[in-house]
C-alpha cells in the first residue's frame, strides 16, 4: 500500500493531507498550537485518531504517540554520526535513514521489512511517499513519518 503525504502549502501550523494511491484523501493531520509540535491525526471522515506530540525536556528527540487518547508509545532518535536512526518502543520497530536523511526503511522486531519512506524532492512542500507491505501498519508508519519530519523542521531552525 502506498500513501502520498504532502504538507500543504498555505497553513499557520503543520498540515498535511494523505492521499492513497488512487487519489483520495486517507487521512488529514492538523497541527495544534503547543511548546513543541503537536499534530492531531483525522481519518477520512474526520475522527481524531491519533496524535504525535513532542516532548520537549529530553536529551535527544523524542515524540510521544497516542492512538486516540490512549498513550501506546513513543519515538526517540538514536544519538549516531552519520546515518539517522529512530526507535519505536511501542511495536518493536527500528528505523534506519540513509546518509542525507531523506529516505527511511522500517524493520520489525525480527529484521522484516515493514515500510519505505522517501522525501521526493524539489517540492514546495514536504512531500513523501510511504510504501506499507502491510496495510494495518499505514497509522503507524504516517505516525513515524509526522516525528521524523517534526525533528528535521526543529534540526533546521
Amino acid at each position: 500500500m502506498k500513501l502520498l503525504f504532502k504538507q500543504r502549502f498555505f497553513s499557520w501550523f503543520d498540515s498535511y493531507d494523505i492521499y492513497d494511491e488512487a487519489g483520495n484523501t486517507v487521512y488529514t493531520v492538523k497541527g495544534q498550537l503547543s511548546w513543541g509540535h503537536c499534530l492531531k491525526i483525522y481519518d477520512a471522515y474526520r475522527n481524531e485518531i491519533g496524535t504525535v506530540r513532542e516532548r520537549i525536556l529530553s536529551f535527544l528527540p523524542r515524540f510521544e504517540i497516542y492512538m486516540g487518547r490512549q498513550y501506546i508509545g513513543c519515538i526517540t532518535k538514536e544519538f549516531t554520526f552519520f546515518k539517522p536512526k529512530f526507535t519505536i518502543d511501542f511495536n518493536g520497530w527500528h528505523v534506519k535513514g540513509d546518509f542525507w536523511g531523506w529516505d527511511y526503511k522500517v524493520y520489525d522486531r525480527s529484521g522484516r521489512y515493514v515500510a519505505g519512506v522517501s522525501k521526493q524532492l524539489f517540492r514546495w512542500t514536504d512531500t513523501y511517499v510511504i510504501d506499507v507491505y502491510d496495510p494495518q501498519d499505514a497509522l503507524g508508519a504516517l505516525m513515524l513519518v509526522l516525528a521524523i519530519d517534526a525533528e528535521k523542521c526543529s534540526n533546521d531552525d
